[in-house]
């Protein structure tokens, strides 16, 4: 059982019959080319899930939950049962390439409903092309089953005002330095971050081939980043509560268990003009 990252080769050698394979494949810039791209090829196998859709619900977005609001537990639960999971089977999630857009997120996901036995393709669907695997256009039909799960509501930090006024926690940001100061930002209509929080660029979870650093560099890199912090006070935000789900693997791939995310991130923080901004280093 794979429970954070699993290697192509490792992915190579499951039997088709054992493993949910999901192309969480996205472009922020273009929300329909991860499906045009699922569609002229992906791995054999691999069903696709769209991040605007399967996993979040765009339409309540106006509740002030952010750009990537979490799906229902009824929603989710259905779309799970569309692809044929069920408990107990190994899923496997990857995107194109680094794994900080929707595969890190589905794995949370799952991991939010009590489910251990996802992990994230380490380098992703380029990792799986470098290696010369086989690729696919054929999309699967799998059984339907029937699936109810339920969110862990002490894993997930939805209320604006729990943020606001939390005093035992380190929020750990998840953006590009640039954004979180304040210096850029070109998703959401204001810049900055939340005043107290710290900074942890996804970025620097990765080595320049788009895998993930060694557990033991990674470890070092988090306990030096939140300091006094044990990893169950450290909250993970970002722009809209997806890539910082990488921090959270990363964390998780770590040894360093127990760590939560503020779901509605910063484009939900900025959804009420009269919260508090800092655009300094922090």
């Amino acid at each position: 059982m794979k429970t954070t990252l699993i290697s192509v080769a490792e992915l190579a050698a499951l039997s088709p019959d054992d493993v949910l394979i999901v192309d969480c494949r996205h472009d922020l810039s273009d929300a329909g080319k991860g499906g045009r791209d699922y569609l002229a090829e992906h791995i054999p196998g691999a069903i696709f899930a769209s991040l605007d859709h399967d996993l979040s619900d765009l339409s309540r977005i106006p509740l002030g939950l952010g750009r990537h609001p979490l799906p229902s537990e009824e929603a989710f639960s259905a779309s799970l049962g569309k692809w044929g999971w069920r408990p107990g089977m190994q899923v496997v999630c990857y995107d194109a390439g680094n794994g900080a857009l929707a595969a890190a997120r589905l794995w949370w996901l799952l991991r939010l409903t009590g489910v251990r036995e996802v992990a994230v393709l380490d380098g992703g669907y380029a990792a799986w092309k470098a290696a010369d695997q086989l690729v696919s256009q054929e999309v699967p039909h799998r059984a339907a089953t029937h699936v109810t799960l339920h969110y862990d509501a002490s894993q997930v930090v939805l209320d604006h005002s729990d943020v606001a006024k939390q005093h035992d926690d380190l929020l750990l940001d998840a953006r590009a330095t640039p954004r979180y100061r304040g210096e850029v930002e070109p998703l959401d209509k204001a810049a900055g971050h939340v005043p107290g929080a710290a900074n942890r660029p996804f970025s620097d979870n990765l080595q320049a081939d788009g895998r993930f650093k060694p557990a033991a560099t990674l470890q070092q890199e988090f306990l030096a980043a939140i300091g006094n912090y044990a990893p169950n006070q450290v909250v993970h935000m970002c722009g809209s509560g997806v890539t910082a789900c990488h921090n959270l693997l990363a964390m998780e791939y770590a040894g360093l268990t127990g760590s939560r995310l503020y779901a509605p991130s910063w484009s939900g923080w900025i959804s009420d003009p009269s919260r508090p901004i800092e655009t300094s280093a922090g």
